[in-house]
């Protein structure tokens, strides 16, 4: 599967609606997006009756019957080990919410191009026509033959945790929801050189989620897991926590892992005396609330476009601040990890990516940045092209040290 970025079958000059004029003329978005941003590029040649005898028929018999006798053989003679299937039902698209699987193409176009240019990984991209949770696995199950592993990308919750669950349950490959994992492990990254900065480690603060959709409890999964000293996770009605009586399985289950302290009340309530603020949610957090925040405080507002505190705000109140957004320093982007993730995965054929896989991965992309260590580079760039090859070892020795390993 080859990116391209420049599509040569584009013809710009198209008429649109009857002639009117074409909107790539005055937005150069959809310039870049016309005819599509990937194609499939053979890796073979076929030049002359030879070459065609052996790509095709009759020499592509002799393969298919060898891996009939031994299945196995498909990881060796097909792209089955190098691919994955960037999986949605469109109803989560990143700030768009429940846009359907058709207008969700584009982004899952764009993750696949990612997957390939930040990670060295074919993927392609597949939008389903359904929403129900059991007619989304079973697809999924089904089209499972031909991929090496699955990333499911927005897929609203709390659909995702049960067909997440239920795919790792049914197949032998990865699963990987990128909109929790992939998030946790980038917030985690960012969150342990903040630490460090400062002279603590993660154990020693006592952070605040806001959202508790996806990401927000993948980050609380992975922070507990990391040691943070506490977590509390708010939803729009408040803090999560067990003496409320309208809590989805979900929550209910955040609730007894997080809130150590059993901070009840608002978000804001929960912020005095915070050592860290996660935001994945899109509301709006007061000044106030950050200034209330302890001293030496990591605000990471990672809502796009619009984060729940704006950096220049939160400068005034934090040591260290950090975005989902490009064009503010410590952007929080999961493309630092969901590439190397599954071509270390897909390196050793793992069965599925464990919770070592993503520690792991955590650890290597925060040692990234290194003696270079500052307030504003927390994170290294998508662009710094250690990343992805650091990550992939990580997560490939995670894979062979918790036994998922098959090669």
């Amino acid at each position: 599967m080859a990116a391209e970025i420049v599509n040569p079958r584009s013809d710009s000059s198209a008429d649109q609606d009857g002639g009117a004029e074409p909107l790539d003329s005055f937005d150069p978005a959809f310039a870049l997006h016309r005819g599509g941003k990937m194609a499939v590029q053979a890796t073979v040649p076929v030049r002359d009756k030879d070459d065609l005898s052996l790509a095709y028929t009759p020499g592509v018999a002799r393969v298919c019957t060898a891996i009939a006798e031994q299945p196995e053989l498909a990881n060796d003679y097909t792209w089955k080990s190098s691919v994955v299937a960037v999986v949605t039902d469109g109803t989560a698209v990143l700030g768009l919410g429940d846009i359907g699987p058709l207008a969700s193409l584009p982004v899952m176009e764009g993750k696949a191009i990612l997957f390939k240019q930040f990670g060295g990984v074919d993927a392609v991209p597949i939008a389903l026509d359904c929403t129900d949770a059991d007619e989304i696995v079973e697809t999924v199950v089904r089209l499972a033959p031909s991929f090496g592993g699955v990333n499911l990308e927005d897929i609203s919750a709390p659909r995702c945790f049960e067909i997440e669950r239920k795919l790792q349950e049914r197949l032998d490959i990865p699963v990987f929801h990128d909109d929790q994992h992939g998030t946790a492990v980038v917030t985690l990254a960012a969150l342990r050189n903040a630490a460090r900065l400062s002279g603590r480690t993660v154990g020693d603060l006592r952070a605040v989620i806001s959202g508790a959709g996806a990401a927000g409890v993948a980050i609380a999964r992975m922070l507990v897991r990391a040691g943070i000293g506490d977590v509390a996770v708010a939803d729009r009605k408040g803090v999560v926590s067990a003496d409320r009586d309208d809590l989805t399985p979900v929550k209910r289950e955040l609730a007894g892992f997080t809130n150590k302290a059993g901070v009840t009340g608002s978000l804001e309530d929960a912020l005095a005396g915070a050592d860290v603020f996660i935001g994945v949610s899109g509301g709006t957090v007061p000044e106030a609330a950050v200034a209330s925040m302890a001293a030496g405080a990591f605000v990471f507002a990672m809502a796009n476009p619009d984060p729940e505190v704006h950096p220049d705000v939160a400068r005034k109140y934090a040591a260290v601040v950090a975005t989902g957004r490009s064009d503010f320093p410590n952007q929080i982007n999961n493309v630092l990890a969901f590439p190397g993730i599954f071509a270390g995965a897909l390196q050793v054929r793992a069965s599925r990516i464990t919770e070592g896989m993503k520690l792991a991965a955590a650890e290597a992309l925060a040692a990234v940045v290194g003696d270079d260590l500052a307030a504003d580079y927390v994170i290294p760039s998508p662009f710094d092209e250690r990343v992805a090859p650091a990550v992939t070892a990580a997560v490939a020795a995670a894979a062979r040290t918790e036994g998922v390993a098959r090669r």
